[in-house]
């Protein structure tokens, strides 16, 4: 089992950063891929980023890349989303996820914490 606590959304400005921390719990942590995932009002959630266990290999989005970066410190079970130039569109609930592979398919990641709410104001 393993348990994501995400925390560090809130309500910035267009154009302002935000950093999403999410703590991981459990057996063999390291082990995992872990990916961040977003779900605005009335859309479905989809893929933002993702590292692989190592943290070495990472993948955005297309929607993402340049502004977002992904990176863990598998010292303290955390895996981090750094947000800037953050727009609008990028408000949502923001979800952090373990799989046991690399991959940006929401089916398989089989734990998830309980989102951080991230609001962008124009």
């Amino acid at each position: 089992q393993v348990q994501l606590v995400e925390s560090g959304g809130g309500l910035v400005q267009a154009g302002g950063s935000l950093r999403l921390s999410c703590a991981a719990s459990g057996r063999s942590t390291s082990t995992y891929a872990m990916g961040w995932f977003r779900q605005a009002p009335g859309k479905e959630r989809e893929f933002v980023a993702l590292v692989n266990s190592g943290g070495i290999g990472t993948y955005h989005a297309s929607s993402v890349k340049g502004r977002f970066t992904i990176s863990r410190d598998n010292a303290k079970n955390t895996v981090y989303l750094q947000m800037n130039s953050l727009k609008p569109e990028d408000t949502a609930v923001y979800y952090c996820a373990a799989s046991s592979v690399s991959t940006v398919v929401r089916d398989q990641y089989g734990y998830w914490g309980q989102g951080t709410q991230v609001t962008v104001s124009s």
